[in-house]
């Protein structure tokens, strides 16, 4: 599907941003993933006691909606659930939801 195509590289455009610097990757890294109408961002680290070993710790996801054609946004807070972001549960495309994430304004995404 060729929407999914266009949806895919504003992702991954997106992550390939937020990336550190390639000499840093080994330490701490930005990704996601897409099942269906769900995208997921994480961040990459090796665990803490094996450093052979790489953890992912959620950031934000986001599930399209078709009833509704609008984007749902979640973050996952200490509890390690996630949960609807309330300042803005909806966004309309995927360009707002990356500007959502790229503004942060209630640090629930990146700190």
């Amino acid at each position: 599907m060729k929407t999914v195509n266009i949806i895919e590289k504003q992702i991954a455009d997106f992550i390939e941003k937020k990336r550190p610097p390639v000499e840093v990757r080994g330490e701490v890294d930005l990704a996601y993933s897409m099942n269906d109408e769900t995208i997921e961002l994480f961040e990459i680290r090796p665990q803490w006691n094996d450093q052979s070993k790489k953890i992912q710790s959620s950031i934000a996801r986001t599930k399209y909606v078709k009833s509704k054609k609008k984007w749902k946004v979640y973050w996952m807070p200490s509890n390690l659930k996630w949960t609807l972001y309330t300042p803005a549960p909806e966004v309309k495309t995927i360009n707002d939801f990356i500007e959502l994430l790229e503004k942060d304004d209630h640090h629930c995404f990146w700190g």
